[in-house]
């Protein structure tokens, strides 16, 4: 069972749950292969675009699963 945190960077998220790309991009966060979300936590990159992060890590949860 899939368990997303919000400590994880969105690089790990997308390399361990390629499903939750969809995700990213509903939410606007469609650069994803750019170095920063190789490095950034989903909290921050979230917080970066004014996106609810519990919101977030439901539906990457959801997709993960």
């Amino acid at each position: 069972m899939a368990n997303i945190t919000k400590d994880m960077t969105m690089g790990y998220i997308v390399k361990q749950y390629p499903q939750t790309v969809e995700v990213f991009q509903r939410y606007g966060m469609g650069c994803l292969s750019c170095p920063t979300a190789q490095l950034e936590s989903l909290e921050k990159g979230a917080m970066l675009h004014g996106i609810d992060i519990e919101a977030l890590l439901a539906e990457l949860n959801k997709a993960a699963k």
